[in-house]
């Protein structure tokens, strides 16, 4: 095999974000799969190139919807990285049980040179959160049980990791006893995850690739792990696309929550943005018929953003 070349991070055109240094901590966000539709042409590549123009586009969108939530408290990283399509994420799926295998090689070579050129050239440091939404959670919770274990320098400032959308199981946590789950709204140092689905994937314990045996998921709306029930009115908002305009806007799609224990993630009965049929196959393929992966963030974005701020004055006044 040949030895991977990682993406030079020296570079600014390798980084979406490379932002102001303007607040006390940062985040470093790995995006999701965004080369999606391209991984099933004919003839396409397992790994997205780092100019991949669906993968581009797709990072530009998950910072506006997801990451922008760690911007009012955090200095917000995001790299490029050369990630797995999501037909070979799939197919590694199906051989083995989980999508990880598809997340190491080239995607964790690059993620751990963007790492390394952070924290030796913009860290500067500050205490950080690492996050991510899908194969970044995936990425993130890999770096935590290997690069991080192995950079114990680094890691002693990790505020927080918000692996959402990505299994964080018993078995995982008992295997790494360095890392913990968050327990509260505003403990530090902790895990914080949750997989939301819709109650017909409940209901038909339907297939999700993100959803593993034995996960965990902290309720968004009350920050419980048990299952006592989030009404919308606790919800301080989700962001709404106008399908006529393409802009988004904050306001009420009826997002609540309740943590379903046995499945391990977060129900919710909130309003779901019409989609193209073949987009809605394709999400139903891997995320089950009532899945809502694709909304975990935004579902319960003020939440997050408030959650974030929360935590970091928590951190910052210990």
């Amino acid at each position: 095999m040949d030895k991977i070349i990682p993406i030079d991070y020296s570079k600014k055109a390798s980084w979406y974000k490379l932002p102001e240094i303007t607040k006390k901590v940062d985040t470093f966000y790995i995006y999701a799969t965004e080369y999606i539709l391209g991984s099933f042409e004919e003839g396409a590549p397992d790994f997205a190139t780092i100019d991949n123009a669906e993968m581009r586009e797709g990072a530009k969108i998950e910072y506006r919807d997801h990451a922008a939530a760690f911007a009012e408290a955090t200095n917000v990283f995001v790299p490029y990285y050369r990630q797995s399509g999501l037909k070979y994420a799939g197919e590694i799926f199906k051989k083995t049980g989980n999508a990880d295998g598809a997340f190491v090689g080239m995607p964790y070579e690059d993620i751990t040179a963007a790492l390394d050129y952070y924290f030796e050239n913009c860290n500067g440091g500050r205490p950080f959160i690492i996050a991510g939404h899908s194969q970044g959670s995936a990425m993130a919770l890999l770096l935590l049980r290997t690069y991080f274990k192995d950079h114990p320098e680094y890691y002693s400032r990790m505020l927080a990791a918000y692996t959402i959308g990505y299994s964080v199981t018993k078995s995982y946590l008992a295997a790494n006893p360095h890392l913990k789950f968050a327990t509260g709204e505003t403990d530090t140092g902790v895990i914080i995850a949750f997989n939301t689905e819709g109650p017909g994937n409940v209901e038909t314990n339907a297939h999700n690739v993100v959803v593993l045996p034995e996960t965990m998921s902290i309720n968004p709306l009350n920050w419980k792990l048990d299952e006592t029930y989030a009404p919308a009115s606790m919800n301080l908002g989700s962001i709404i696309l106008d399908e006529e305009t393409g802009e988004r806007s904050i306001g009420d799609v009826g997002a609540d929550a309740q943590i379903n224990l046995k499945r391990g993630v977060v129900v919710t009965h909130a309003q779901v943005p019409p989609v193209s049929e073949y987009v809605a196959q394709v999400s139903a393929q891997f995320f089950g018929p009532d899945g809502r992966h694709a909304y975990d963030y935004m579902y319960y974005f003020n939440n997050i953003k408030a959650n974030v701020a929360k935590r970091v004055a928590a951190y910052l006044n210990k």
